[in-house]
């Protein structure tokens, strides 16, 4: 750790879990984020929501660095992501869209290597495993083959992982695409239940207006541009709405029905 590091940026209690500052990223000429700002508080449920192509899974890979950030900041609880990696990637979990578990190994042997990842040891790697698996159901299914199970069971498997190095900001990226209705509100149930027990920052990637709720805050994101932000009641009151769905079709132009 650098002198400039000594000090944890979140024992400020204004830092919030994650910040956005004036983020823009492109494919060649293609302008995929534009000037994008917004926050995640502490212990909050923050829902980003657009379209496909809206940008959502660019700004998730500049996050996490699989892309690099050229224009703007990022910071996890004060880490800035591009500056002081190490330190902002260890407070933050993610569950990409696609399914990154190995098929052939069992549940518990994926959290294995995940945790030697994070340098982990064996004995604690068995307590936080079982902790982890018991706040998604899914204790029971410690020692099955990952392909033995429902793509719901794997969505709540893959959140245990990401909880496993005990973040305190988690990213999710259309993590109930492909689910049915049921597996779906399950997964919503967990992941918001964290908030209550854990006390984690979440940032809930969707273009499903029915995964929003009114105590949500919600963020806009439609052609790489920020159309709103804040609580679902002033979104909707700025738009002149009664609904999300509904400020969604007037911020973006597109039925909410027909665009989902």
């Amino acid at each position: 750790m650098t002198a400039t590091e000594t000090k944890a940026p979140e024992q400020d209690a204004s830092a919030a879990a994650l910040e956005i500052s004036r983020v823009s990223h492109s494919y060649g000429k293609r302008k995929a984020l534009d000037d994008v700002s917004f926050s995640v508080r502490p212990s909050s449920f923050t829902v980003l929501l657009g379209l496909n192509g809206a940008g959502k899974s660019t700004l998730f890979s500049l996050i996490t660095r699989l892309f690099g950030v050229r224009t703007g900041a990022i910071s996890i609880f004060g880490w800035d992501v591009s500056r002081t990696p190490g330190e902002a990637l260890r407070r933050l979990g993610v569950v990409f869209q696609a399914r990154t578990l190995d098929l052939d190994l069992s549940v518990e042997q994926n959290l294995r290597y995940h945790a030697a990842l994070h340098g982990i040891g064996a004995a604690e790697t068995r307590a936080r495993s079982a902790d982890v698996l018991a706040k998604v159901d899914m204790l029971d299914r410690v020692n099955d083959k990952v392909r033995a199970l429902s793509g719901g069971q794997m969505r709540r498997v893959e959140i245990a992982r990401a909880l496993l190095h005990r973040p305190r900001m988690l990213l999710l990226d259309e993590a109930t695409v492909g689910l049915d209705v049921k597996a779906r509100s399950d997964i919503l149930t967990h992941v918001r239940s964290l908030i209550a027990t854990e006390g984690i920052g979440v940032l809930w990637a969707t273009h499903l207006i029915d995964e929003v709720r009114d105590g949500d805050d919600v963020v806009v994101l439609h052609r790489g541009k920020l159309l709103d932000k804040g609580d679902v009641a002033s979104v909707c009151a700025r738009a002149g709405a009664a609904t999300m769905g509904a400020a969604f079709n007037r911020l973006t132009g597109v039925d909410a029905a027909e665009g989902y």
